[in-house]
């Protein structure tokens, strides 16, 4: 099978098997058989798409920060740049619930046994950082967050809503304090946290939940995956 003549959906699917695999049984169950007969295709087709197990867990990460990239970009810039920040936000939440077996591996919360990541693997997804921290930087420099690091500012809000959406994931929130109402507070206590006035800071959030269209049609989102342009 010539390199052209790859099925991509079917490389699609072998990972997300791969990735449920690994999130809900362990790397036990990550088998070529069983990956192979889960898809309803051979074992050497496999090896055609990625060559190896290892490999396949390497792409199960990849596959999952390619995921979240696209639901970030989908945030566009306004002339409120805390909205943005808080759309954000929601656009890295509405990822992790629509690929949670893909979260799981990518941030390590799955068990990879023999399959384990290298550091350049672990770090291949930060560029998606990218996004928050253009956006935070905007915040700084129209004065509704105070002047520090844009990029520390980044990390400090990943940091916050991945601990919260581990949570989530986990079922651990739940009524009165559950998901979306800590998730909302959150947000407003993060742009608070980060300088803005609580006032504005409502308000823009509040103004963040009116724009969700913006993230829909996301790969992996509940509106279902886009063509994707450019796979081989």
């Amino acid at each position: 099978m010539s390199p052209r003549s790859l099925d991509p959906d079917l490389r699609d699917t072998l990972v997300d098997i791969a990735a449920r695999l690994l999130a809900a049984e362990g790397p036990q169950a990550l088998t070529t058989r069983r990956v192979a007969a889960e898809a309803g295709s051979s074992t050497m087709v496999l090896y055609t798409h990625f060559g190896s197990l290892g490999d396949l867990v390497r792409e199960v990460v990849r596959e999952g920060f390619a995921r979240l990239q696209d639901h970030l970009t989908r945030v566009r810039a306004t002339d409120d740049p805390v909205a943005d920040t808080a759309l954000l936000g929601r656009a890295y939440r509405r990822n992790a619930l629509a690929n949670p077996h893909l979260y799981s591996v990518m941030f390590g919360s799955a068990t990879l046994g023999g399959f384990s990541l290298s550091e350049e693997d672990r770090h291949h997804g930060r560029y998606t950082l990218a996004n928050v921290v253009e956006s935070a930087a905007r915040c700084v420099a129209s004065g509704r967050f105070r002047a520090e690091d844009p990029e520390l500012v980044a990390h400090r809000l990943w940091s916050a809503i991945h601990g919260l959406i581990t949570l989530e994931l986990g079922g651990y929130l739940i009524a009165p304090y559950d998901a979306h109402t800590c998730f909302e507070s959150q947000l407003v206590a993060l742009m608070v946290g980060s300088g803005d006035a609580m006032e504005a800071a409502t308000a823009s959030v509040a103004a963040s939940g009116l724009r969700l269209d913006e993230i829909a049609g996301a790969v992996g989102s509940a509106d279902g995956p886009p063509a994707r342009p450019g796979r081989a």
